[in-house]
């Protein structure tokens, strides 16, 4: 099922989750500030969406411990951030996405789809917990990346 019908969970505050310090990056997001798909340019999800017509969450999955053991195989000398860094596997993972999404399309070709519901406020965790789907923190067997799609508001 690659996509699922939900009551999203929007919180304008998930936008900080742009500046927080990860691995490299003290400020966060290189690239907050800079793209229109991310903060602060990025429109809010209420002012886009019309959130009271059903909503649905566009999922692919990446099985990332099955990535990891290969990586291990073939760079054995490799650290643990090494061999999950998402250069090496976001791209087939977000490939996986856009099949989803265009499947999605041809059956709902009136809806929007964002591919970055966070910069607009989607609570993606708590919204994919509503519908029993629960999420690894920061990911070590799956990875799921999420599309959001709506009808225009």
């Amino acid at each position: 099922m690659p996509s699922i019908q939900i009551k999203p969970v929007f919180q304008a505050k998930m936008r900080a989750l742009c500046v927080r310090p990860y691995y490299g990056h003290i400020k966060g997001c290189p690239n907050f500030g800079k793209c229109e798909r991310c903060p602060p340019q990025a429109p809010l999800l209420p002012d886009v969406f019309d959130l009271e017509s059903p909503c649905y969450v566009i999922y692919s999955t990446f099985h990332l411990g099955e990535h990891v053991d290969k990586m291990q195989i073939k760079h054995p000398d490799w650290s643990l951030h090494q061999l999950t860094c998402c250069l090496y596997w976001q791209g087939t993972a977000r490939k996986r996405l856009a099949i989803e999404i265009n499947r999605f399309l041809a059956d709902y070709p009136e809806y929007l789809v964002n591919t970055t519901p966070e910069a607009m406020g989607l609570n993606v965790t708590e919204t994919l917990k509503s519908v029993s789907m629960e999420l690894e923190w920061p990911p070590h067997m799956w990875a799921i990346q999420v599309a959001f799609a709506g009808l225009e508001k």
